[in-house]
This record gives structure tokens, C-alpha cells and sequence, in this order.
């Protein structure tokens, strides 16, 4: 890994942060593809069950570093914490985003759906003949009723699942809440 900043994303108390759209994508940032093998040979995304068109990946790894670059920060990682995973799933459900699906972050589509999740931990394992992920990860099924949508899934167009939405740096909540702390404190001496 790069010498580059790692940054803890998280979301907060405001209703606008979270994840808005799972998108089917060709290169997933989690590099967690569907029908595909890594280089120990081991599945990670397949084909759940094709008579029912049900496709199965980790959505989010926990503390999986993930490079980004832009122009206002540069390169850098983010991460996310099993904490913050958490919460994201609950707020994600919460909503009812289930159906909220896109394609490579562009094209909302309909006909296709989260139909499965669950966070991996003692109790519930990263399945088998999947590579094993760290407890805390958000892994899921989806059902695929839309038929362009499976011909691109079974071609090999989509391989994985990328997560979209809006996030709050972890130590940028930090400050934010030592900044108001230190209001407070003033303010009650005052």
C-alpha cells in the first residue's frame, strides 16, 4: 500500500448520509468480483442459484483500505469501520433503499433487489466457498428479475457490488464534536 492518507469514513446523525444505491459494477473498489477467482483460486462473487437468478458478494469489507484520487484531496484510502458498517446497514434499511440499484453508478434499474443480508460475525460465517472476510463485513444476495440485467451479470458486464452514498470522515466527526464541547465549556463558564 502507498504511502497516503488513510481516512475513517463513517456516517453521522443527519438523515442525508449513508448508502443510497448498491450499483452492480464491472471492477469493484471492495476487489471482491463475482463469478470471478483471486489468485488463491477462490470464489467471490457467484451465481447463487441460476434458476432463480440470485447473485451473492460481499457488499463492504471491513477495514478494507480502498484507494480514491480527486483533485481536492488527491490519492488516498478510505476505510470503514465494522462499527460504521453496522450503521450504515441499519440506516440503509431503515430507508428501505432495498431496490435502490443501478448500474455502474449511472443507470437506476428496476428488477432488481436485495433479497438477503447480514453482517459477518461469530455467528453468521462468510459462506462457504467464498474467501473469508473480516467480521464486521456486510455481505448480501440479490435477485435478479430484470433479463438484460441477468445477461450482463451471466456475461461477465457486472462482478461485483459497489456501494453509493454520502459519508462522514471519522476524524473530521472528531473534531466537529471537540470544536462543540469546547462551545459548551465556554459558554458555561461565561
Amino acid at each position: 500500500m502507498e504511502k497516503f492518507p488513510l481516512i475513517n469514513m463513517t456516517i453521522d446523525d443527519h438523515e442525508e448520509t449513508g448508502v443510497d444505491f448498491i450499483a452492480l459494477v464491472d471492477t469493484p473498489a471492495i476487489e471482491r468480483e463475482w463469478m470471478a477467482f483471486n489468485k488463491q483460486q477462490k470464489l467471490e462473487f457467484k451465481v447463487e442459484n441460476e434458476e432463480q437468478r440470485l447473485i451473492m458478494g460481499a457488499i463492504m469489507v471491513a477495514d478494507l483500505p480502498i484507494y480514491r484520487r480527486d483533485e481536492e484531496h488527491g490519492e488516498y484510502y478510505v476505510r470503514f469501520s465494522s462499527d460504521a458498517i453496522k450503521k450504515i446497514v441499519h440506516r440503509y434499511f431503515k430507508n428501505g433503499y432495498t431496490s435502490n440499484v443501478n448500474l455502474d453508478h449511472t443507470t437506476k434499474t428496476d428488477g432488481v433487489y436485495l433479497v438477503e443480508s447480514f453482517i459477518i460475525d461469530e455467528r453468521k460465517r462468510t459462506p462457504e466457498g467464498f474467501s473469508k472476510i473480516p467480521n464486521g463485513s456486510w455481505f448480501g444476495t440479490m435477485k435478479v428479475e430484470n433479463d438484460e440485467v441477468w445477461k450482463q451479470v451471466k456475461d461477465g458486464t457486472f462482478r461485483g457490488f459497489s456501494i453509493e452514498g454520502i459519508f462522514t470522515d471519522e476524524s473530521q466527526k472528531d473534531l466537529d464534536k471537540q470544536l462543540i464541547d469546547q462551545v459548551i465549556r465556554v459558554l458555561s463558564e461565561a
